[in-house]
């Protein structure tokens, strides 16, 4: 599959563009270790940061690491994160995952993603959030609900499918910008280009945004 060249083009130009105005941007949940991200990589599905970032400080407070989280009762469990939504399946999993941490890897979070999304609660997208963020590998692009707004909405692609933008994402950015692209365009998402008003006589992206899907 060849890359079109006028959305590689564009690619370049908004990759360009996100290093400049977003230089620093990092990923937004809380976490100390490869552990801690991937529970609350696993607790953000369908919620905030911010919330996530909140249940996290109360049960990492408690529970700093699979060691710690394998013994506890799913009950227990669930009363923390019940604020972040579906809590009784994301208590299920992060319990789960830290058994099996425990009994297959050493209590370790593994720097491979096929084995990573066998975990219970894991899939490609948290996989290579954990691998990028946690170990610096850039094992694909995190698509996540602004990442693949505003690839629309830049151009990059016409699908709705996480997977398959990420596919087209694959295609379009080098390699080395896979992880800082996704940390990036969330941020730009969140100050500047909203769903529902995006600020674009504020962006810096409005000589080249198509404003795709903007209401004018």
């Amino acid at each position: 599959m060849t890359a079109d060249p006028a959305k590689k083009k564009q690619a370049g130009k908004v990759v360009r563009g996100l290093a400049r105005d977003y230089a620093d941007a990092e990923c937004a949940l809380v976490h100390d270790s490869p552990f801690q991200l991937l529970v609350a990589t696993v607790l953000s599905a369908q919620c905030t940061d911010e919330r996530v970032n909140i249940v996290t400080k109360d049960l990492f407070g408690k529970y700093p690491t699979a060691a710690d989280l394998a013994p506890v009762p799913v009950k227990k469990i669930e009363k923390i994160v019940q604020s972040a939504g579906f809590f009784r399946t994301k208590a299920k999993n992060i319990k789960a995952l830290s058994q099996s941490l425990m009994k297959n890897h050493d209590g370790q979070v593994p720097q491979d993603l096929d084995i990573l999304v066998k975990l219970p609660g894991v899939g490609r997208k948290t996989a290579n959030v954990v691998l990028g963020t946690a170990f610096g590998l850039p094992t694909g692009v995190v698509v996540d609900t602004h990442v693949s707004r505003l690839s629309k909405r830049l151009g990059l692609t016409e699908q709705t499918d996480p997977v398959k933008i990420e596919q087209d994402l694959i295609q379009l950015l080098p390699r080395k910008e896979w992880i800082d692209y996704s940390h990036r365009l969330i941020h730009h998402g969140r100050r500047v280009c909203k769903a529902r008003k995006p600020l674009c006589e504020e962006c810096g992206f409005k000589q080249l945004c198509p404003r795709i899907g903007v209401e004018t």
